[in-house]
């Protein structure tokens, strides 16, 4: 995401600009909003023209998104964001991932899944177990109170939301089919999936998933954002929704409990500081050069999530680069041979990396300066092969499992920018409904390793790895 207009400049390629279907660059100075669902990014531009700057439209996207799109992302599961101050020219980071409960330790959890000292295994998705607290609602309110304009209530961002669950809203084609690959786990997981489906007599149990461009309503997912907005983070952690999610887990012998939801709302979202690298390569097909003139810097949230993958890929790059081992490609180079087998082994060696080291940096010490020093992207760098896939060595780790996430940004009038990631994990996550809510709760902690070697190895009180990349903001290396 592009922090100013010179960030990304467009591109004067003739090969581009000569066929009208061609995708221009978007230019705005009022504030651009992009996401998944048009809906959602209509939330957003009603927050903005009434006064509200990024922070306040990204709460109201991701509160979109999780009426649109909620097999993707929701209240019910996590959030993280980096928001950029244009006054300031400074990015701050937010960790609004949830936290194990206290009554997860590894031994208890092992037990409870049948295996025994020794056998190698892990959460399954669609265990009880997968469930961490919900971050996403204490990181919206989180994110209103630490970055938001001031002159918008959280009842006047969320209700562009709230009408679209009470009036109904059309259903999007890929919404739909997501939706309807979803079904089967809605109605295995708790006997309040009719909450996320559409009625229909002819179905099974009256309900099914809804159709593209059918309209669909949940004024239960309106009324879990109410509550939010007029009682904040007690609204969720406390009270109704409370009770109705430790009900449905306790319901198939889940662990988590008042108290879990409880101190979450108290600790609240994690101000951290962000990581970043700044990237010399890649000038336009010239020679590299390490000149500070044309290089980008790149900003992503530190672990628990995964975002130092994408940054540790581009040093990669760079030293490549940089040791003529890879040529400085062009735009006509995009989807060649060359370029994608150089994107994706610095990807495989990152990840290869990322596989061990991203933990909860509160549980165990993660090296991230060390793992984007240049001396050590050079010794990565030198497992690059040019003509084949290398086998780099990997270590296993079920943080690799493939997700559902929905990422969007944000920019206002003023220059300031939300990068945001609201997540379930897989399909509506655990597809875990508590009644009369409206939404699903996420399944995160099949992320954690039950391998007591592991530094993502379960613990009580403990983020799992964040299995997606995040959030990269980028501008030139002196605009901030």
């Amino acid at each position: 995401m592009a922090l100013n207009a010179e960030a990304i400049p467009p591109s004067s390629n003739p090969a581009f600009t000569q066929f009208p279907s061609r995708r221009s660059v978007v230019h705005s100075t009022d504030g651009i909003v992009a996401c998944t669902q048009p809906l959602a990014a209509r939330c957003g531009l009603r927050v903005l023209q009434q006064g509200g700057n990024a922070a306040d439209a990204a709460v109201a996207v991701a509160a979109g998104l999780n009426m649109t799109e909620p097999c993707s992302t929701g209240i019910g599961g996590d959030m993280f964001c980096l928001y950029y101050d244009a006054k300031t020219k400074k990015v701050s980071a937010m960790n609004g991932s949830g936290r194990s409960g206290a009554e997860f330790s590894l031994e208890t959890i092992r037990k409870d899944l049948g295996l025994k000292e020794g056998q190698d295994g892990c959460i399954p998705l669609d265990s009880v177990h997968a469930v961490t607290v919900p971050g996403a609602a204490a990181g919206w309110v989180d994110t209103v109170e630490s970055f938001g304009s001031g002159k918008l209530s959280l009842s006047q961002i969320l209700a562009p939301a709230i009408e679209l669950g009470e009036k109904g809203f059309p259903v999007s084609e890929i919404a739909a089919a997501s939706w309807k690959r979803g079904e089967a786990s809605l109605r295995a997981a708790s006997p309040n999936y009719a909450e996320l489906l559409k009625p229909d007599a002819s179905s099974p149990n009256g309900v099914r998933a809804p159709n593209s461009g059918e309209l669909f309503h949940n004024p239960n997912l309106s009324a879990t954002f109410r509550a939010l907005a007029t009682e904040g983070k007690a609204g969720f952690y406390s009270g109704r929704i409370a009770s109705s999610l430790i009900d449905v887990l306790s319901a198939r012998g889940g662990r988590l409990t008042a108290s879990d939801l409880s101190n979450h709302a108290t600790l609240g979202t994690e101000h951290v500081s962000p990581i970043a690298l700044t990237f010399h390569g890649q000038n336009g097909g010239k020679p590299f050069s390490a000149s500070a003139d044309h290089a980008v810097k790149l900003w992503e949230h530190p672990p628990n999530g995964q975002g130092i993958v994408a940054l540790m890929a581009l040093g990669i790059l760079e030293s490549l680069e940089s040791a003529g081992t890879i040529p400085a490609f062009t735009a006509a180079d995009h989807n060649t041979a060359p370029y994608l087998h150089a994107i994706i082994e610095a990807l495989r060696i990152a990840f290869s990396d990322a596989s061990w080291f991203v933990a909860d940096p509160s549980a165990v010490r993660v090296p991230s300066a060390e793992l984007l020093s240049a001396e050590y992207l050079k010794t990565r760098a030198a497992l690059f092969d040019p003509t084949r896939a290398t086998p780099v060595p990997t270590r296993g780790s079920p943080a690799l499992n493939s997700c559902d996430t929905v990422y969007f940004a944000v920019t206002d009038s003023d220059g300031n920018a939300a990068s945001f990631i609201n997540s379930n994990y897989t399909g509506f996550g655990s597809a875990i409904v508590p009644a009369g809510c409206g939404f699903s709760l996420q399944n995160r902690a099949a992320n954690f390793s039950l391998d007591a070697a592991h530094p993502n190895v379960l613990a009580p009180g403990k983020r799992p790895c964040y299995g997606g990349l995040y959030a990269a903001a980028g501008a030139r290396a002196g605009a901030a």
